[in-house]
Order: structure tokens, then C-alpha cells, then sequence
């Protein structure tokens, strides 16, 4: 897989942003984040795939809300190891263009390492904190629904303060930590700089147009 660039780290960091500016540059395919959805359909198998199939089949998304944080991480933790899998097969299809692919993956660090090398994975961190306080800014549609339902709860603040709990478990200093000692190199979030700089460190980082 020579011609894929994997992009892997921390939400909010630029992963998507960077993929796209990149596909776009090197007339590449994008594969931005949660690219595996068109993969998750009915005939998606729930006993192969149990955690993607969770929200899939979900008839009531208040139970999605007021799950414990430790449910929250080892379903969210399920996902990951199931989209791998999917991901994987996408790949598999897409690199048949002879395009570069440029990936926002989810795509673990052990699986990286066998079937790619440091030249085509890059690590985007944020601060840990940013997905916990920053997650109801995007105006995505999931997300804001998610935000109705929590301030629809008996407790709202109660409701919030348990997910935010949530997302502070996945953002967790040792997952942090993991992705900056990962091998790979790495990249920090800082908004100071602007998109084009950013683009440019992460062209040098992956040693594009070389």
C-alpha cells in the first residue's frame, strides 16, 4: 500500500481537514473521517460487528446517552477494532485506481507498523481536553441531536457532566500518550499557525512531492 497516507491521532486536531487539502493537491482519493459509514448497511452482520451495529439498530438513542463512561469506552473502544476491519477491505478496493489515498483512519497503531512505514503515517494531536469541551461546537447534525437529547433529560446537567465524562475517558492522557509515543511522526495542534502552513508541515512530514 505505497500510494496511502494514514493520518491517525486525537479529534479536533485537523486529521479530515488535512486529508481533504491533500487529496485535492495530489489529485488523490479523500477518506475522511467515519469513511467506513458507506460500509455499515442492513446487511452489516451484528454478531460479526456488534458495536457498529449498536447504533445502527439503536431504537431509542436516550440509552446511547445515558450509558456508564465505562460502557461509553469499551463500546467506542469496539468500534475502532470493527472499523479496522472494514477499512482495510475499502482500501484494498480503492488503491486498484493507482491514486494516492490519503486516509483519516482508525486504523491501529500495531496494524500501521506491519503494513506501513513512518513515511506514510503522521499523528495529529490536539490537547486532551479540546473533543471534551469543544464537542457540541461542530454543527453536525449527530452531534447537535445528541445535545437536544441531553438537555431533554430529566437532569440535564446531570445528563451533561456523565458525557462529558464519556469523552474525557476516550481522550484519556494514556490513549494520548500512546499516539505520541507511537513511533510515528508526530504533529501538534496549534492555532496560531493557518491551514496552508499546517499542509505544508504535514507535505514535509509524509515527504510528499519529494
Amino acid at each position: 500500500m505505497d500510494d496511502i497516507y494514514y493520518i491517525i491521532g486525537t479529534a479536533y486536531a485537523g486529521k479530515s481537514t488535512m486529508v481533504k487539502h491533500l487529496a485535492q493537491k495530489y489529485d488523490g482519493i479523500a477518506c475522511e473521517e467515519n469513511y467506513h459509514d458507506s460500509m455499515v448497511d442492513g446487511k452489516l452482520d451484528k454478531e460479526e460487528f456488534p458495536c457498529l451495529c449498536y447504533t445502527r439498530d439503536l431504537q431509542d438513542w436516550r440509552e446511547f446517552i445515558r450509558r456508564t463512561p465505562d460502557e461509553y469506552e469499551t463500546w467506542i473502544d469496539g468500534v475502532a477494532r470493527e472499523c479496522e476491519v472494514l477499512e482495510l477491505k475499502i482500501l484494498e478496493e480503492l488503491k486498484k485506481q493507482e491514486r494516492k489515498i490519503f486516509v483519516d483512519t482508525n486504523i491501529s497503531i500495531q496494524t500501521l507498523k506491519r503494513i506501513s512505514d513512518t513515511d506514510h503515517v503522521l499523528v495529529m494531536l490536539s490537547d486532551q481536553m479540546v473533543s471534551v469541551n469543544r464537542f457540541f461546537e461542530r454543527p453536525d447534525r449527530e452531534k447537535q441531536f445528541l445535545y437536544r437529547l441531553l438537555m431533554q433529560e430529566p437532569d440535564p446537567d446531570a445528563a451533561m457532566a456523565n458525557f462529558r465524562e464519556m469523552l474525557t475517558r476516550v481522550n484519556s492522557k494514556e490513549k494520548y500518550d500512546r499516539f505520541l509515543h507511537s513511533g510515528f511522526r508526530v504533529l501538534l495542534r496549534d492555532d496560531n499557525r493557518t491551514v496552508n502552513e499546517t499542509l505544508e508541515i504535514v507535505e514535509g512530514l509524509l515527504k510528499l512531492g519529494k
